[in-house]
């Protein structure tokens, strides 16, 4: 059975606060859990807090396209961007929400080399063997609405291939790829909120043949020879 709960009473989190000790001194963990990890307090974590002017829309953009290698599309202040970890996200992922006036929030460097960081500090400090997933929330293009998916993982494969295996009528699937560690990032979201000041939860109850190494860089973002749209 499969459980979600979120972490909660996390502190501020400030530039070089260890985000491993601070979740192990706040929850019990098992071996084979996923620890979901908002990139907002891996940002602050690692010092990927940086000022613009106010609410600005232009300051806004010129942060958003310094993080950029490419615009893909553009309207008015918004633009739609990929980033230099390959995503392709509004604003290159710059965000202004929960965090101070004046200050807006990067994406982490390298957010599966950050999963892993906290995935080892969790290890050393409990002797649990845990995943750890980075969430983001990301717009979907033809749909409305948003939804936190993983921008970096370690310890969990981040695609289950499901190809040549047989459906319930015993059809061999040819196209089969479940995005794991997007379904986890988004269920961990139903208890962690927008608003509500949790970026933490865990996810217990995961299959263990989901359990491995990969990256969500090399393992979920599609390279440019099967994308139809760029």
């Amino acid at each position: 059975m499969l459980s979600v709960f979120p972490i909660e009473e996390m502190p501020e989190i400030g530039r070089g606060d260890d985000l491993a000790s601070i979740i192990a001194q706040r929850s019990e963990l098992y071996d084979g859990d996923v620890v979901v990890v908002t990139q907002k307090i891996v940002s602050k974590a690692e010092g990927r807090i940086v000022e613009v002017m106010g609410d600005d829309p232009e300051s806004r953009l010129e942060l958003a396209l310094s993080e950029a290698v490419r615009v893909l599309r553009r309207r008015g202040d918004l633009v739609i961007t990929e980033t230099r970890h390959g995503f392709v996200c509004a604003n290159s992922g710059v965000d202004l929400s929960n965090v101070d006036s004046g200050k807006a929030a990067l994406l982490p460097e390298d957010p599966d080399r950050s999963a892993r960081r906290i995935r080892d500090g969790l290890k050393a400090r409990t002797g649990r063997e845990v995943a750890v997933v980075v969430s983001d929330t990301f717009g979907r293009a033809w749909r409305r609405g948003v939804t936190d998916v993983a921008i970096g993982s370690a310890g969990i494969k981040p695609i289950v291939d499901l190809r040549g295996e047989t459906d319930a009528n015993g059809r061999v699937l040819v196209a089969t790829e479940i995005c794991v560690v997007d379904e986890i990032a988004a269920a961990a979201e139903l208890v962690m909120g927008k608003a509500d000041g949790v970026p933490v939860a865990v996810v217990r109850g995961v299959e263990a043949r989901f359990l491995g190494e990969g990256s969500v860089r090399a393992d979920v973002v599609r390279p440019y020879g099967e994308d139809l749209f760029r």
